[in-house]
C-alpha cells in the first residue's frame, strides 16, 4: 500500500501572486510617482502665464487643468467657470484639448469591481491556509504549529558517539549493531528472508547508558535519526499528542529507512486501565495513535523504533508485543569486567598515571552504574587539579569513589571526645562481627571522619571474589548480624545505645523481611511469596500480598530473626572484647585504618590500652603504622538481594 503524496504548488498560485503585485504597483506606487512630478498652482497664475505666452500645451479634464510651460514643467490647477478660456488660449497660440471618455461596458465593470477582487482574495486565502496547515503538521493537525512534532533529526557526524565509546553492555550493543548493519546491508538479510525488527525497547536502571546507546546508533548509522522524549507528546490540549505522533511518523516515512528514538516512552505508554469514562484521555489518545503508527492497517516499512524506559512493567501490553517492539534489551548494572571497561573508556578523556589499577577500582565500585563511574573518573581529575598535579593517580580514583558515594569530608565538623569514641566502637563492631564470621579481611577501609552525606563514620567493603550473584541463607543471616554489630558494640562497651544505628536498623529489617516474604527462607511460610516487587529499576518498592493475620505473623518472624542475629553479634563482641578495645583505640587516634591494618591487629596478641577521654596525648607503638595508603569506598552489591546502599551512618 503506497502512501498518497500531497500535490505540489500549481502555477496558478504564482500567477495570482504576480497579478496582485502588479495591481498594487499600478494603483498605489505609480500614481504617487507621477504626482510627485506635477506642481500645483492657482487659476490666477494660469491666466497670467497664458497672457505672457509662457504656456505651450493645456489638457482640460473635469477635475483639473494640466498645463505645460515652455520649459516642459507640468502644472495643475482646479477648473473654474471661464467662458473665454478657449478664445484666450487660441489667441495666444496654445495647444489645448481634452480626452474622449469611452463608456465602460456594464458587464466589464461588474467583473472588475466584484468578480476579480473576489478571486484575488480567494486565491490569497487558499495559499495562506495551505501554508499554515503545512507548518502546523498537515491537514489533521492543529494550527500555529501546536500539533507539529519537535523531534530532532541527526545526520552522520565524525565527532559523534560510536559503539567503541560504549562499554560494559556487550549484549545490548550486539542487538543494536545488528539493526545498524541491516540498514547498511539489507540485501544479505533479505536473501534468507529475514525482516528488519520494527522496534527495540531498552530497559534498565537509571544511569546504565540507554540514551548513550541510542546516541551510538545515531553515530554509526548512515540513515536519518529522529530523537524525541515521551514527555514532548503530552500537552494540555486534547488531540495534540496524537497529532505530534502522526507528524513524527509522516516525517520518518518520507525519509525511510530511518530510526526513531523515543526516550522515556513510559510517559505515553502506560497501561490503559479504563478508569476514565468514554476513554477521552489525552494520554490514551496519544498511545492509540502510536500503536496504530507502529503496527496498524498501513504498513510502516523502513522505520525502526528505538525506545528507552526504566519502568517496563508500567507499559501497555499492546505496545510491548512482538510486531511493535520485537526485541526487549535489558541494560543492567555492569559486572566487574564491565565496570573496568567503562572506567578505561572514560579514563581516555583525562591524563592518568601509569600505575592506576582499574581492576581494583572496579572492585571497589561494586554496584555502580555507568554514569556513576563516569563521575568517579571526573572527580579524580578534579582532585588532581586541586592538588596541583598534571595527572590523576591511584589515590585520586580511590578518594573519588568516596566523594561520589559518601560525599566530601566535612572539615569543620568537630566531634566531642565521647562521640568520637562511640563512633570508633560502632564501626569496629561492624568490622569485627564480619571478620569473626568469615575469618577473612572484611573491609577495605574504616574511618570516623564525617562526610557531607551525613555519615559520621563508615565501614567500606570490597568484592574480593568478583561478581556475587547468589547468597545463601547463612550468608544473609551473617549480613544481618554484621549490620547489628555497630549497635551491639555500643551496648557492650557503654551499656547504652545512640541514634547512630538508624541506617543499620533499616537495612537489617529490609533484608530480614525479604528473606521471609520473597526468598522463602522460613519454615512457617515455606515457598510462598508474601509480597511483590514493583519498579525493580527504581528502588524496588514492595507491597504485601497476604491477609492482615499473615502480616502480623510476618512481623513477628522479622523481629525474631533480627533479634537472633543481634544476640549473635553481642556474643561475638563479648567473646572478643579485648580485641574490640584495641581496634577501637587504634581507630580513635588514627581516624582511618585500612583492611590490612585491621587484620594485622586482629591476628596478633591483644595489647591492652586505656583510651584517654580528653586532653591527653597517646603515643602509638611503631608496629601500628601501616605502609598502606588510605583507600576509597565501595558499597557491597549482591545480585538478588537489597544493597546496603549508603555508607553506615552514626
Amino acid at each position: 500500500m503506497n502512501e498518497i503524496k500531497q500535490p505540489k504548488k500549481q502555477l496558478i498560485t504564482y500567477i495570482i501572486m504576480v497579478a496582485v503585485v502588479m495591481i498594487l504597483l499600478n494603483s498605489l506606487i505609480m500614481p504617487s510617482l507621477k504626482q510627485a512630478q506635477i506642481t500645483e498652482t492657482d487659476y490666477n497664475t494660469f491666466i497670467t502665464m497664458t497672457e505672457n505666452d509662457q504656456i505651450k500645451e493645456v489638457e482640460i479634464t473635469s477635475s483639473q487643468i494640466l498645463f505645460t510651460d515652455n520649459d516642459g514643467k507640468v502644472y495643475a490647477t482646479a477648473p473654474v467657470t471661464d467662458l473665454d478660456l478657449a478664445n484666450r488660449l487660441h489667441a495666444h497660440n496654445v495647444k489645448f484639448g481634452s480626452d474622449i471618455v469611452q463608456p465602460m461596458s456594464p458587464i466589464l465593470s461588474f467583473l472588475i469591481s466584484w468578480v476579480v477582487p473576489i478571486f484575488i482574495f480567494w486565491g490569497l486565502w487558499s495559499f495562506l491556509s495551505k501554508k499554515m496547515m503545512n507548518q502546523a503538521g498537515g491537514p489533521n493537525s492543529m494550527m500555529f504549529g501546536m500539533g507539529k512534532s519537535n523531534a530532532k533529526i541527526y545526520v552522520q557526524s565524525t565527532e559523534g558517539i560510536r559503539f567503541s565509546d560504549v562499554a560494559g553492555e556487550e549484549e545490548a550493543k550486539e542487538a543494536l549493531q545488528e539493526v545498524v548493519d541491516y540498514l547498511h546491508n539489507p540485501s544479505k538479510y533479505k536473501e534468507i528472508g529475514a525482516a528488519m525488527p520494527k522496534g527495540i525497547l531498552l530497559v534498565g536502571p537509571p544511569g546504565t547508558g540507554k540514551t548513550m546507546l541510542a546516541k551510538a546508533v545515531a553515530g554509526e548509522s548512515n540513515v536519518p535519526f529522529f530523537s524525541i522524549s515521551g514527555s514532548e507528546f503530552v500537552e494540555m490540549f486534547v488531540g495534540m499528542g496524537a497529532s505530534k505522533v502522526r507528524d513524527l511518523f509522516r516525517q520518518a516515512k518520507e525519509k525511510a529507512p530511518c530510526i526513531v528514538f523515543i526516550d522515556e516512552i513510559d510517559a505515553i505508554g502506560k497501561k490503559r486501565d479504563g478508569s476514565l469514562v468514554g476513554g477521552n484521555d489525552e494520554r490514551e489518545q496519544t498511545l492509540n495513535q502510536l500503536l496504530t503508527e507502529m503496527d496498524g492497517f498501513e504498513e510502516n516499512t523502513g522505520v525502526v523504533i528505538l525506545a528507552a524506559t526504566n519502568r517496563p512493567e508500567a507499559l501497555d501490553p499492546a505496545l510491548t508485543r512482538p510486531g511493535r517492539f520485537d526485541r526487549r534489551v535489558p541494560v543492567e548494572l555492569p559486572d566487574l569486567k564491565g565496570r573496568e571497561d567503562i572506567l578505561k573508556v572514560h579514563a581516555k578523556k583525562i591524563k592518568c598515571s601509569q600505575d592506576v589499577d582499574f581492576n581494583k577500582i572496579a572492585r571497589m565500585a561494586a554496584g555502580a552504574s555507568g554514569a556513576e563511574l563516569a563521575n568517579i573518573v571526573n572527580e579524580a581529575a578534579l582532585r588532581a587539579v586541586r592538588d596541583g598535579r598534571k595527572f590523576a593517580n591511584q589515590a585520586d580514583f580511590e578518594e573519588s569513589i568516596e566523594v561520589v558515594i559518601a560525599g566530601y569530608q566535612k572539615k569543620n565538623a568537630i566531634l566531642t571526645d565521647k562521640e568520637k569514641l562511640i563512633v570508633s566502637y560502632h564501626e569496629i563492631g561492624h568490622a569485627l562481627v564480619a571478620a569473626m564470621q568469615t575469618h577473612s579481611a572484611p573491609v577495605q577501609k574504616i574511618t570516623i571522619i564525617p562526610r557531607t552525606s551525613g555519615a559520621l563514620g563508615y565501614t567500606m567493603q570490597v568484592e574480593e571474589e568478583g561478581n556475587h550473584y547468589l547468597m545463601s541463607k547463612e550468608e544473609l543471616e551473617n549480613k544481618i548480624a554484621t549490620l547489628c554489630g555497630g549497635r551491639a558494640a555500643e551496648e557492650v562497651e557503654f551499656g547504652s545505645v545512640t541514634t547512630g544505628a538508624s541506617n543499620d536498623i533499616v537495612q537489617a529489617t529490609k533484608l530480614a523481611r525479604a528473606m521471609i516474604t520473597r526468598y522463602g527462607m522460613s519454615d512457617e511460610f515455606d515457598m510462598v511469596a508474601m509480597e511483590t516487587l514493583n519498579n525493580q529499576y527504581l528502588g524496588g518498592d514492595t507491597s504485601l500480598a497476604c491477609s492482615a493475620d499473615t502480616q502480623s505473623m510476618i512481623d513477628k518472624k522479622v523481629v525474631e530473626l533480627v533479634r537472633g542475629q543481634h544476640q549473635k553479634a553481642l556474643d561475638i563482641l563479648r567473646e572478643n572484647k579485648r580485641k574490640m578495645d584495641e581496634l577501637a583505640e587504634y581507630l580513635y587516634f588514627r581516624e582511618t585504618i585500612t583492611g590490612e591494618e585491621f587484620m594485622k591487629i586482629l591476628t596478633r596478641k591483644p595489647i591492652p590500652k586505656e583510651i584517654p577521654m580528653s586532653g591527653s596525648v597517646f603515643t602509638e607503638e611503631a608496629d601500628y603504622v601501616s605502609d598502606t595508603e588510605d583507600t576509597a569506598f565501595t558499597a557491597e552489591a549482591e545480585a538478588g538481594v537489597e544493597e546496603e546502599g549508603a555508607p553506615e551512618s552514626t
